[in-house]
């Protein structure tokens, strides 16, 4: 079972969670910046083109300036991290830590 998350971590978990709720989505990601400053979205479905929610908190986290990312979230049902999903958020952080939790809001797995 994955460690116990700080208050941080934590935080960006309950906005994953409420941004998947919010809009019915499948998804829901949230990221810390290295400024501390959190973005949060769903996943995007639309007839052109289809975002995984974690490759658009990441979108949102760069055209918002961010250079780096501490850590990130992701809400799902699935059983695993979407590899495109890993991989945006590698794009900017390197060894961050990746939570996935269900819907309830329980850390499952912990990428580093």
């Amino acid at each position: 079972m994955p460690e116990e998350l700080g208050a941080e971590d934590e935080k960006i978990v309950i906005l994953a969670r409420s941004a998947r709720a919010r809009n019915g989505a499948a998804e829901g990601a949230a990221v810390r910046d290295t400024d501390g400053r959190t973005y949060a979205a769903t996943s995007v479905n639309l007839p052109s083109f289809k975002l995984t929610a974690l490759q658009a908190a990441v979108a949102a986290a760069v055209s918002s300036g961010a250079e780096g990312l501490e850590a990130a979230a992701l809400v799902t049902a699935e059983p695993a991290f979407p590899e495109q999903s890993v991989h945006a958020v590698r794009d900017l952080a390197g060894n961050a830590p990746i939570f996935r939790a269900d819907p309830s809001g329980s850390v499952q797995e912990v990428l580093r």
